[in-house]
């Protein structure tokens, strides 16, 4: 699944890496924690979260997520989007809610990674 598929069904503004709309992404991952982000397989993923701070673009950037989306309309600061932008990290932003954010991407065929 492309990032661009992921703003379309997700109906997510982007907010950083317009340019990188059509990466590959394999698996997701869910959640406001960033600890639990760590346990899980880092392979072109997607986080989803509602944690709206520079430690979400660090711990994607440790990862190598490649597309941070932000569920329940939350919005990155312009330093967030800086720090994202130096790392090729696309920012989208989506009205929904993490539940019902996850189950559309996983309809759509996005799966999620492994633990370790």
């Amino acid at each position: 699944m492309t990032i661009r598929e992921i703003q379309k069904i997700l109906d997510a503004e982007v907010c950083c890496g317009e340019e990188l709309l059509d990466r590959e992404v394999h698996t997701a991952c869910g959640s406001d924690l960033m600890s639990d982000v760590l346990a899980f397989v880092k392979d072109q993923a997607v986080l989803l979260t509602g944690l709206c701070n520079p430690q979400a673009i660090r711990t994607a950037e440790m990862m190598d997520i490649v597309c941070l989306v932000f569920v329940r309309s939350k919005v990155p600061t312009d330093t967030m989007i800086e720090l994202a932008r130096e790392n090729d990290l696309v920012i989208l932003s989506t009205k929904l809610a993490m539940f019902p954010s996850c189950g559309l991407l996983y309809e759509n065929g996005l799966r999620g990674g492994s633990r370790i």
